[in-house]
């Protein structure tokens, strides 16, 4: 386990799935841990309780990103953007209106707002940074029912490729990375499962995963994207889990 003298750790959606994996496993002694979501009750965080599929929220974030580095002036900054949601499943041209507005404003908006906030709440600061975006295979294979979702990972690889070219010419720059954890055996994974198979085709694949015991399970996973701190990646590398093993 290492250990800085003041670390500041920021994870979206960190009380369920595999934000709250990684919330349990952070490979430092005594970090601040920073808790965006609308549920709360992540162990030994701070709380900050934002719907991110509502612009009106991401302000708050901004504030929190900009207070809490000023106030710190830490050693070590990090934020995960996890958050995310596969609701509405189903063809496009079926589901309801609203619920893919917010789908979009969650998977996509959101990102690059949030991350966007990140890199200016650090720039240039003599600190290191580190943002790790979670991503999704579904950003490089079309998934039939699950047409903003798809489109929403693929915009964050695509975000994350562009931002980390423009931090490698900052000195110092934040590493931006994304990567996909591949199948879990999560909530949402659950909801895949539930799904009507003629709506969403790959739902049938994800029920006999589970039946095989194929899908990985949240800690695991974690530790693997923690890990990622100390190897040698480029900023702007999107990655998927079963590449680092």
């Amino acid at each position: 386990m290492t250990s800085l003298r003041r670390i500041l750790i920021w994870i979206s959606g960190a009380s369920a799935g595999l934000g709250a994996a990684l919330a349990a496993t952070i490979p430092f002694e005594n970090a601040e841990l920073i808790d965006i979501s609308r549920r709360g009750g992540t162990a030994g965080a701070h709380h900050v309780a934002v719907d991110l599929a509502e612009p009106a929220s991401w302000p708050v974030v901004d504030d929190d990103f900009q207070q809490r580095i000023a106030t710190c002036d830490p050693e070590l900054v990090i934020f995960i953007h996890n958050a995310g949601t596969l609701t509405p499943l189903g063809s496009a041209d079926h589901v309801d209106t609203a619920q893919y507005t917010r789908n979009v404003l969650l998977n996509s908006a959101s990102a690059q707002v949030l991350g966007h906030s990140f890199l200016r709440a650090v720039s240039g600061r003599q600190c290191e940074q580190h943002l790790i975006m979670i991503s999704s295979g579904a950003a490089m294979r079309p998934h039939e029912g699950e047409a903003s979702y798809c489109a929403g990972k693929a915009g964050i690889d695509q975000w994350v490729r562009t931002v980390g070219l423009e931090q490698r010419r900052r000195s110092p720059g934040c590493r931006v990375i994304s990567v996909s954890p591949g199948a879990l055996d999560t909530d949402m994974q659950a909801e895949l499962r539930a799904s009507n198979p003629f709506e969403v085709p790959d739902s049938t694949r994800f029920r006999e995963m589970e039946a095989l015991g194929q899908l990985s399970k949240p800690e695991n996973v974690a530790r693997i994207i923690w890990s990622l701190l100390d190897r040698d990646l480029e900023s702007g590398a999107v990655l998927h889990v079963h590449d680092l093993i």
